[in-house]
């Protein structure tokens, strides 16, 4: 009574060599998948300044200090631009950043401000 609903009969095993569902017993042979690599590199911008704006509008400025494959941030020296009442910036030091709330991430150095090519010219 104690097999009833295992579907095989009291004392049998399956097929020799074969595992409880049909396959190889023991340890499974390892198959060399290629690993997917990030499409974001990060490791360059380690100890490097980067800007990172947020969903809602929220931007920030900090030295990256860590990161993992879900967009995890850890910053230090971190200020935030706030534009509101008037534009200023606070100091946060160390925070730990949401990946899914990032929009848009970039490195301070080498990055400027440009004209708006799809604005309309004034004449």
């Amino acid at each position: 009574m104690a097999d009833r609903g295992r579907g095989a009969a009291r004392g049998t095993r399956g097929v020799a060599g074969r595992g409880r569902y049909g396959g190889p017993q023991g340890s499974q042979p390892t198959m060399d998948k290629p690993k997917r690599e990030a499409i974001l590199d990060l490791s360059k911008y380690v100890n490097e300044r980067i800007r990172v704006k947020f969903t809602g509008g929220r931007e920030v400025k900090g030295v990256l200090k860590g990161y993992d494959q879900l967009l995890n941030l850890v910053l230090d020296e971190v200020e935030e631009e706030l534009l509101e009442p008037e534009p200023h910036t606070r100091s946060l030091g160390l925070v730990v950043l949401r990946g899914p709330t990032i929009t848009l991430l970039s490195p301070v150095d080498g990055s400027e401000e440009i004209a708006n090519p799809f604005a309309a010219q004034e004449e």
